[in-house]
């Protein structure tokens, strides 16, 4: 499963439930402003965490913890994620899948099987920065826009979640992408924090009033979108 972490409970992640939550290794991106970076280029075998060690944890806290967050790196990477999330059901909890929207007809099938009950998809930027973006020049988007649609038609409950960078994200950009998710159940734009373990250092956030007013221009078309992650 290439497991590299483990955060044993979070209030903030699944929304509504004490969570815990499990960390992938291995990505398909290369988003210079990644904050998990060891995750994505430099992962280390040495540093898996078994599977059966997270399900045992899972089974003793069963009664406490409502939910668990699968995050990454990209989970939907990893081959066997459905048979882990499988047994993770099977101790009761609810999934939260944390995902780039790169393998569109994967998560269809994983919310179909009905492994997940709660989708975040990192949407990282207008379409025509995209590939900019991701680090990938030229990125077919076919995956990203498919994935958005089935999550915008309301098959599992979800949220759209950009991270906003200065040197990334423009006026422009959040009207693109306002548009481009206009009436979204939940839309939040993060304020970026550099975690020391970036892809590329020396990127700057917004301030907080510059990030009020990138709301305020997302709100014309989703309502419901708010600024998390800002102090």
């Amino acid at each position: 499963m290439n497991i590299q972490g483990l955060q044993k409970v979070t209030l903030l992640d699944f929304p509504g439930r004490v969570a815990c939550t499990v960390f992938l290794a291995g990505c398909n991106f290369r988003c210079p402003f990644c904050h998990n970076a060891s995750l994505v280029t430099h992962v280390d075998p040495s540093a898996d965490i078994p599977g059966e060690e997270v399900l045992s944890f899972l089974e003793k806290r069963r009664g406490v913890l409502d939910g668990v967050c699968i995050t990454g790196g990209e989970p939907l990477l990893a081959p066997d994620l459905d048979s882990f999330i499988r047994e993770i059901k099977e101790l009761g909890y609810e999934v939260k899948l944390d995902t780039n929207g790169s393998n569109a007809e994967r998560l269809k099938s994983l919310v179909s099987s009905g492994l997940i009950d709660y989708v975040a998809m990192d949407v990282k930027n207008a379409p025509g920065k995209y590939g900019m973006t991701i680090g990938i020049d030229g990125y077919d988007l076919t995956n990203i826009f498919q994935s958005v649609d089935y999550l915008l038609s309301g098959a599992v409950p979800y949220e759209f979640r950009t991270t906003v960078v200065r040197e990334f994200h423009k006026r422009e950009d959040f009207e693109a992408v306002g548009q481009w998710l206009k009436g979204a159940q939940r839309y939040y734009l993060q304020g970026f924090v550099d975690s020391g373990d970036l892809i590329q250092p020396g990127l700057r956030a917004y301030t907080k009033e510059i990030m009020e007013q990138a709301l305020e221009i997302v709100r014309k078309y989703i309502p419901a979108a708010e600024l998390r992650g800002l102090d």
